[in-house]
């Protein structure tokens, strides 16, 4: 009966040692490991991928260790692993869903293939399954732009924290939640899309928020006027679309045939040819009263104003000779 005892005593230490070695013992990762559970995974395939990974000791206690707690179910999800951490953190890790999110930057003036890039660049999926859903899920806007044929313009700038388990759909509905939210706040409403596309050039043209009420009235002028925009970003875009697009405007280009050219058409462009910012929206609300048909760069990142092509043909003068003497 003793030697029961001590045998029974020694199997109980060397289990509690070889369980403590597995959930106490910290592992460490070497480095940054980046792990994906994915939706679905049973338990034992998660310990499967943690044990591969190299961040907990022992798959077995893992498992037995969640079996004691049933009760906290773990996140699915992308996980980063950057220290030194037993099984027992990581599996509380899992259980608080604490997963790794890509920071994704939207600058204002991005068009829908900068946006995509961004999210490819950030590990997040490809570009073309991105602008699949750019192009595609135009629902999302319906009430907003029930002529969308893109979510062009309606992407906010921000930044954004997405995970892996999101789809690129997901992506796209919290940039037009962003959208929305901003929105309600400057009492966007109206013509809604002619507002989006007019600050959208707006905010392509110029990076000075105090000049963009300017803009706004330069181009507004120039509609009632019913003189073409003349607008490069818009040539650009139209570019862009059809793929043609090599970095820089010539000549030629401005011939291009699209509805997106304003040198063509005298009108704004079927939609939105970028996302525009707060201030850009609210300069295509409320445009500065102006006499302004024109302007151009000074050359030092701001713009000057002209009511007349003689005073427009001055400035672009006095551009060329700033430019020539730098």
């Amino acid at each position: 009966m003793r030697r029961l005892f001590v045998l029974a005593l020694v199997l109980v230490v060397l289990v509690g040692g070889w369980l403590g070695y597995g959930l106490l013992v910290p592992r460490s990762p070497g480095g940054e490991k980046l792990v994906m559970l994915r939706p679905g995974y049973s338990t034992r395939r998660i310990a499967r991928e943690l044990k591969s990974a190299g961040v907990i000791r022992s798959f077995d206690a893992f498992v037995l260790w969640h079996a004691l707690h049933r009760r906290s179910s773990l996140k699915a999800g992308e996980y980063l692993f950057t220290r030194d951490a037993n099984a027992i953190e990581i599996h509380r890790r899992l259980t608080r869903g604490d997963v790794y999110q890509h920071t994704v930057v939207v600058p204002e003036g991005f068009n829908m293939f900068e946006i995509a890039k961004a999210i490819e660049d950030a590990g997040l999926g490809p570009a073309r399954d991105f602008l699949e859903v750019a192009m595609a899920d135009t629902q999302l806007v319906s009430d907003l732009a029930p002529q969308a044929t893109s979510l062009e313009g309606y992407l906010f700038p921000n930044t954004y924290r997405f995970t892996r388990t999101e789809s690129m759909h997901d992506m796209a509905a919290e940039m037009v939640r962003q959208f929305r939210l901003v929105a309600g706040q400057i009492g966007l409403s109206g013509d809604i899309r002619r507002t989006v596309t007019l600050a959208s050039i707006i905010e392509k043209e110029t990076a000075v928020a105090e000049e963009r009420p300017e803009v706004a009235s330069v181009y507004e002028n120039r509609l009632a006027s019913h003189i073409p925009l003349q607008a490069d970003p818009c040539v650009i875009y139209a570019e862009l679309l059809k793929g043609s697009y090599g970095g820089a405007l010539h000549h030629d280009d401005m011939h291009f045939d699209s509805a997106y050219n304003t040198y063509r058409h005298p009108d704004l462009p079927p939609g939105p040819i970028a996302n525009p910012g707060r201030t850009a929206l609210e300069a295509a609300l409320h445009p500065a009263e102006t006499k302004f048909y024109y302007f151009v760069s000074d050359g030092n990142g701001h713009h000057r104003f002209a009511a007349s092509l003689d005073e427009h043909n001055h400035n672009v003068a006095a551009l060329r000779r700033a430019l020539a003497q730098k």
